[in-house]
């Protein structure tokens, strides 16, 4: 539709190539989106930095309203109802990122990888896109996964079980939306009990929302010196940072989790596609994702252990990520939080890359087939 104009989030990529000449877009950093900017705004995309409320959009000509986030705690649903707004989100987006990122943190942390690989017990905490994408992917693996969310019919969930159940576990991943609804709010999920509860020879991730734990209680568990191994992604606060709770955790990143090229990509399509849907749009272009380049190893001796380890490496350094954010909060520099994300370098998943590998043989070549990873007819000379 000619004359279209559409304000972006600065850290969405590809905007401007998918909805193509035919659309005027306009970038700003999301922390920074006011009701100002909106002024001749058809259409608002926006991650889940950006608050939609009446406050934000009261007034305003924008007709939608896209999110390119899983997660929707941080819009007025109802509000924009109310109002005829158009809305969107983009589940599933990211899920194997986070996916990814947990494999990652579980790779980096002590013998955790190869308690796993060992039938370790997993606890998931969230069934929805992201967490069950990490439940398949760790049971695959060799997990002995439960999980909790009693938000769903617990007949219909693999391994469903108590809370208290999964604080048992070796390994616990976080992934459950933010809501205060009852009859199971999540703020403060996991508090002073909970996190009490926990020992030194167990893996606490969080790559959900921050205030689902609550900070200053894990704190107080960590400095008692018999908390878990901590690894967080998301913070309560955000931008802010607790510094302490920073030093006393294992692996510290600035809520990257699911932000890989891939799983960004992905969501701006689906907010571009749901455009078209609602006939705010005609067609889209057509925008293609760069190929990731192709992974050559030669996995002759290697133990699947070793094999998953290099894999990840190969595409994703998560000790990196946590170097950057601690020398950014050193720095004291205002907003070095978002500058992170913003500056944030192009990861590429694992999961549909294609490997030029030899010396496989069965249980290995299962272990890829968990990762997601396609095994080239004729591998590459390495």
């Amino acid at each position: 539709m000619k004359g279209l104009t559409v304000l972006a989030d600065e850290n969405m990529p590809a905007v401007e190539a998918l909805l193509g000449k035919q659309v005027r877009v306009i970038r700003k950093a999301g922390r920074s989106i006011c009701h100002e900017d909106l002024s001749g705004v058809d259409v608002l995309l926006v991650r889940s930095v950006t608050r939609i409320d009446e406050e934000l959009l009261a007034g305003s000509g924008v007709r939608f309203v896209g999110t390119a986030t899983s997660g929707f705690d941080h819009v007025d649903r109802d509000w924009l109802s109310q109002q005829g707004i158009g809305f969107a989100h983009a589940p599933g987006s990211n899920s194997n990122s986070v996916v990814e990122y947990v494999l990652a943190a579980i790779a980096a942390i002590e013998n955790c990888l190869e308690r796993l690989l060992a039938g370790a017990t997993v606890g998931i905490i969230g069934h929805g896109h992201v967490g069950s994408a990490v439940a398949t992917c760790l049971r695959a693996l060799g997990g002995n996964v439960r999980v909790f969310d009693p938000w769903l019919d617990q007949g219909c969930l693999t391994g469903a079980c108590s809370l208290e159940a999964v604080l048992e576990c070796d390994i616990i991943s976080v992934h459950a939306e933010l809501t205060s609804q009852q009859p199971w709010p999540s703020i403060h999920l996991l508090s002073h009990d909970q996190l009490g509860s926990l020992g030194t020879g167990q893996l606490l991730i969080n790559a959900s929302r921050g205030a689902v734990v609550d900070n200053q209680a894990l704190l107080v568990a960590l400095q008692r010196g018999a908390g878990p191994n901590v690894v967080i992604d998301v913070w309560e606060g955000e931008p802010e940072v607790d510094t302490e709770l920073l030093a006393l955790t294992q692996i510290g990143t600035a809520h990257i989790a699911g932000y890989s090229l891939d799983g960004k990509m992905l969501a701006t399509r689906m907010l571009c596609d749901a455009l078209v849907v609602g006939d705010l749009l005609p067609s889209l272009s057509q925008a293609e994702t760069r190929a990731a380049e192709p992974l050559r190893l030669d996995a002759t001796g290697l133990s699947s252990v070793s094999l998953i380890r290099q894999l990840i490496m190969m595409r994703y350094d998560i000790r990196q990520d946590d170097s950057l954010l601690r020398e950014a909060l050193d720095s004291a520099t205002l907003g070095a939080f978002d500058r992170l994300r913003r500056e944030y370098a192009d990861r590429r998943e694992l999961r549909g890359s294609e490997l030029a590998i030899s010396g496989l043989d069965d249980s290995r070549t299962q272990v890829l087939r968990a990762l997601g990873c396609r095994i080239s007819a004729a591998p590459l000379p390495l």
